[in-house]
């Protein structure tokens, strides 16, 4: 939950400065929460491709198997060295690995991930917690001002 002395200083504001308050914060969620979705497909990616690597240093040399040039796009092929995988590294950048190598690398990343995405949850629950906060207070602002108009 937002701290108290942020309360006290939401309670200071005009409805104007809560309205642009609680406006910034939703968005900044919403772009914590765009972020957060990007990390989960990530990592689903790469774990995806560490099974893939797995299953592929259980065959035999000269196996034959489709090769994905895209997601659905498959075309015939015969493993020739299962101990040598190139690996994506970004921006269209591939190098050639070991086997292990290739598999240290997606788990790396995926720890990495996992270690950016419990970070940015934190950080998308305290701005949640202050738009939610400005939304509270900026209801109760709302009500007191009718009261007020009633009288």
């Amino acid at each position: 939950m937002a701290s108290s002395s942020s309360r006290g200083e939401m309670e200071k504001m005009g409805i104007e400065q809560l309205k642009t308050l609680k406006e910034q914060a939703d968005l900044e969620v919403n772009l914590l929460q765009d972020s957060l979705n990007n990390i989960r497909t990530a990592n689903v990616r790469l774990e995806s491709a560490a099974a893939a690597l797995n299953d592929l240093s259980l065959r035999p040399q000269g196996k034959k198997m489709l090769v994905p040039l895209t997601a659905s796009l498959y075309v015939p092929g015969t493993l020739d060295d299962a101990d040598k995988v190139l690996v994506d590294i970004g921006t269209g950048y591939f190098i050639e690995k070991t086997m292990e190598d290739g598999k240290d690398y997606c788990l790396r990343k995926i720890n990495l991930l996992k270690s950016n995405f419990d970070q940015l949850f934190e950080v998308a629950a305290k701005k949640k917690s202050v738009a939610d906060e400005a939304t509270m207070v900026l209801q109760g602002k709302v009500r007191q001002l009718q009261a007020a108009t009633k009288s």
